[in-house]
């Protein structure tokens, strides 16, 4: 048995240093004064001072945010308004229904983005923001969906109807019996959507058209010429601001509560 824990836990420290080497790789070149990947130039803040100074990195760390924030809230308030309707369908309508949201998601980044790009041009819409909005919204949808769908299948809907037979209007008994239940659907959906968004290339280099770029689209054309240590300095803030969140809500969900006054 100790072996078999030993086994267990040398291969779990093996996933982790393979997941973890290449971000910590990352946070250490943001600090090397030399540009040079494989030469230690010595300790400095330098990329950090510069990183704000550069208005290309910035313009492009704001439309990814801006982008991510929109798309993951339009996407879940038609997400969640789209699971509200497929309530009142039958069980084989809502069976199509949820098969054509999985379509999306099992299709291949590619395609979607090629379709997308030739819908604009067909629309001679003239390819920008609005249209990397409208492709991130329409590929968030179905994660929404998907996030909200399983709260509905657990909610008892005797309570609902019982706040109505004692004079609750529909709105009324929705916002405070089903939509309370439903919320950590909508939250994890909402998160799942801005994730997705904020790490999205393919679809977002097809629809991006020229003159605007994300994080990921500035990173992918640096690539040829180098990626600057600015670069490096923007991901380890990024990933130190994810880690301290995930730190506290951890730490909050395991805080002891206080035990209430002696009767």
């Amino acid at each position: 048995m100790i072996r078999h824990n030993g086994i267990k836990r040398f291969y779990t420290i093996l996933i982790l240093f393979f997941l973890y080497a290449p971000i910590l790789t990352l946070m250490v070149l943001s600090f090397n004064s030399s540009k040079s990947r494989s030469h230690w130039g010595g300790f400095t803040f330098d990329w950090y001072i510069s990183l704000f100074e550069n208005e290309h990195i910035m313009q492009a760390f704001w439309n990814t945010i801006i982008i991510a924030v929109i798309s993951a809230l339009i996407a879940t308030i038609f997400g969640t308004l789209a699971c509200i309707g497929m309530q009142v369908m039958k069980k084989r309508m809502r069976s199509v229904i949820m098969g054509i949201t999985n379509i999306p998601m099992l299709n291949a980044d590619i395609v979607t983005g090629i379709s997308l790009m030739l819908l604009f041009i067909a629309c001679r819409v003239n390819m920008g923001g609005a249209t990397v909005l409208l492709a991130h919204i329409t590929f968030n949808i179905p994660y929404v969906i998907l996030s909200v769908m399983p709260k509905f299948r657990q909610i008892n809907y005797a309570t609902y109807e019982a706040a109505q037979d004692l004079g609750a209007t529909p709105t009324y008994a929705f916002t405070h019996i089903i939509f309370p239940d439903i919320l950590p659907g909508v939250i994890s959906g909402f998160l799942m959507a801005f994730t997705m968004s904020l790490d999205d290339f393919i679809i977002t280099h097809f629809t991006k058209g020229a003159g605007f770029d994300t994080l990921s689209t500035k990173i992918y054309s640096e690539v040829k010429k180098g990626v600057s240590p600015e670069i490096y300095a923007l991901s380890t803030i990024m990933f130190t601001l994810v880690l301290a969140l995930l730190v506290i809500v951890n730490a909050r969900k395991f805080r002891p509560k206080k035990k209430g006054g002696a009767a």
